[in-house]
Parts: C-alpha cells; sequence; structure tokens
C-alpha cells in the first residue's frame, strides 16, 4: 500500500498569550498537517476512519490530563479502522485487516502508530464507528470492575456517572455478566436511560443514593463502587459499600481531596483503590485488551451490549463534538469519523 507522506490531525494550539491551560482558557481545536508516522519493530499503522471521544481527551485540552511520557499529544485514545502497515516482528496482523486499538494517544488523525499489543479485531457484525466508540470504556470496566475488583456473578455494582460512556458501558457488561448495576445519574432522563440498560436508577440531585442503594440491596450495600467522582462522595461511597466491598476510584470530576473514615473501611475489610489505564505500558494494555476480547467481544456480537454511539462528527467538526460532549442532556458515545 502506498502511504501519503502527510496525515491531516487535530491539535490543541494555546491560545496567544496563555500560559497555563484551564477551564477559562482552553486550548484552541485545530486541524493541521504533518507527516504519517513511521512505523517501527512490534508496531502496526492503521489507517483510522473513526476515533472515540473520551473525557481524557477535554481534560487535555484544559491541561487536566498530562500526555504520558513519549507520547503524542495529538488526542484521541481509541480508534478504528485498517492496517495499512505492519513493522518488523508483527506476525499477527495484515494489511487491510479491519481492527480497534486502545492508544495512548494520535486517535484524532487519518494514521496513528500503536505497538500492535493494544490492536484488537472489530467485533463481529459491528462498523468502524461502533468500534471506535467500545475500545477504551470497555477495557476500562474490564480492568477495573472485572480484574481489579474482582467482580464475581451476583455482585452488587455502583456505577457513578450510568449514562455517560464508561457508565453505560459499565452498567451492560455488569448485566450481561451476571452481576446487578446500580447507576447513579444527574437527571430523571439520564436516569430512565440506565434503567433501560438494566440498572437499578438513582437521581443524585433528587435522592440520597446512599439510602437508595441499602434498600435496592437490601442492606447489604454494593459490593463494588466505580467511582469518577471521588472526594465529593468520599464519606457516602464508604457508607454505601458492603461488608468487604471494592471501592476502584477512576475519575476526579468531584475533587480530588476528600474525607475518609479509615476505622469505617478497616471495620468493612474493605479495599480502596485508583487506576489510570492511558499510562500503563503496552504489556499490560495488551494483557488487559485480552481479556475483553475473550470475555467481552463476544456480547457484542450476541446482541447482548450495544455501542451506544450517541451521535457522530467529521474530524474538522472536533469543536463542535466537544460542545456536544459537554452538554448535560447528552447519553452514550460521540465519536469523530475521519
Amino acid at each position: 500500500m502506498s502511504l501519503p507522506p502527510q496525515m491531516q490531525a487535530i491539535r490543541f494550539i494555546p491560545q496567544r498569550g496563555v500560559d497555563k491551560l484551564s477551564k477559562e482558557h482552553p486550548a484552541d481545536i485545530r486541524l493541521v498537517s504533518q507527516d504519517v508516522p513511521k512505523v517501527a519493530a512490534g508496531e502496526v499503522l492503521i489507517k483510522v476512519e473513526a476515533a472515540g471521544i473520551n473525557n481524557a481527551d477535554v481534560l487535555q485540552r484544559i491541561g487536566g490530563y498530562n500526555v504520558p511520557e513519549g507520547a503524542t499529544d495529538i488526542p484521541g485514545l481509541e480508534v478504528a479502522g485498517t492496517i495499512a502497515a505492519v513493522g518488523e516482528g508483527v506476525s499477527d496482523w495484515n494489511v487491510d485487516d479491519r481492527v480497534c486499538a486502545l492508544l495512548a494517544g494520535g486517535g484524532y488523525a487519518q494514521y496513528v502508530v500503536v505497538d500492535a499489543l493494544q490492536v484488537l479485531p472489530v467485533p463481529d457484525q459491528l462498523d468502524a464507528i461502533e468500534a471506535a466508540g467500545i475500545v477504551e470504556t470497555a477495557a476500562t470496566v474490564w480492568f477495573n470492575v472485572f480484574m481489579t475488583a474482582k467482580f464475581q456473578k451476583g455482585d452488587r455494582v455502583l456505577i457513578h456517572g450510568g449514562a455517560g460512556g464508561i457508565g453505560t458501558m459499565a452498567v451492560q457488561m455488569v448485566k450481561a455478566m451476571g452481576g446487578q448495576p446500580i447507576a447513579t445519574a444527574g437527571s430523571d432522563a439520564k436516569v430512565e436511560y440506565a434503567q433501560f440498560l438494566g440498572a437499578h436508577g438513582i437521581n443524585y440531585r433528587t435522592e440520597d443514593f446512599v439510602e437508595r442503594i441499602d434498600e435496592i440491596t437490601d442492606g447489604h450495600g454494593a459490593d463494588i463502587i466505580l467511582d469518577i467522582v471521588a472526594a465529593q462522595y468520599s464519606e457516602d461511597n464508604m457508607r454505601a459499600l458492603a461488608h468487604g466491598g471494592r471501592w476502584v476510584v477512576i475519575g476526579t470530576q468531584g475533587g480530588i481531596k476528600g474525607p475518609i473514615n479509615f476505622l469505617r473501611l478497616m471495620a468493612k475489610q474493605a479495599v480502596l483503590t485508583g487506576n489510570l489505564l492511558r499510562p500503563r505500558t503496552a504489556s499490560e494494555k495488551g494483557e488487559i485488551l485480552r481479556g475483553v476480547a475473550e470475555q467481552i467481544w463476544p456480547l457484542f456480537t450476541e446482541g447482548k451490549i450495544d455501542p451506544l454511539i450517541a451521535q457522530t462528527f467529521a474530524l474538522a467538526e472536533t469543536a463542535e463534538a466537544y460542545e456536544r460532549f459537554a452538554e448535560p442532556d447528552r447519553v452514550g458515545k460521540i465519536v469523530l469519523t475521519v
């Protein structure tokens, strides 16, 4: 395959005179031309057809998420497309294979290079847009709920942000694997959406989610908490946690510092941990993705989990896509088409 020398990509360009990115001074979103990346040993080059938008991308734009050392500053953590070239030593993939990939960055572009360990086949019956919207969320849920928190069939799983990309994926995966998902959301419409997917829904604006969990679980509490809020919910999460429960923090939308009753943590013999997926090594990501391919991809093929793509935008419309991503009524994933 003959490759073009240059490609289009999205970059975050700080506004003139701005020394530090913030919500008040986010970087400008620019479509630029630059060289197509070169493939090294153990890597593949993907011709991108679609790229998912995630909260980490939005945070990167405002200086709230540092790019891992050695990674490109082009945003984008998940893509789908076809293999355009393979590096030395790569035997599992061939040119023109339909693939999706988990990235450390670089997805908002026409081409992206990634370690071959971080590549998966597109699940049967899904197109590129659907595949691009599930890799990062499925990997996040698998890593945190199933690998870290050691999910068991029948577990009651509290999922904060239950109508967002990770939340809707978590609800579906927990339900499909025999668990009881309980989702918090900030509006009745989002609660209804979570319930439609199979969760017990709680409107955290109008209900005390600790009291509701006590009711839903007959006083047992949540065996697992998948937490994107952190500080704001620290005391309530500890109260909601079951004896022997596992509380996994994967986001800090409610702040980075909060009180924790360590005596209650010890009395409940609970586990509190936190994870970031993006900076993990290719081998670590490869291990996570193997579990996703073996255990979760068949659920997409069987129709037990839906990608739930909310809307698509062209790469040149990334700014508009970010505006839609931030709107409070959004549910599901936003995907860029390339």
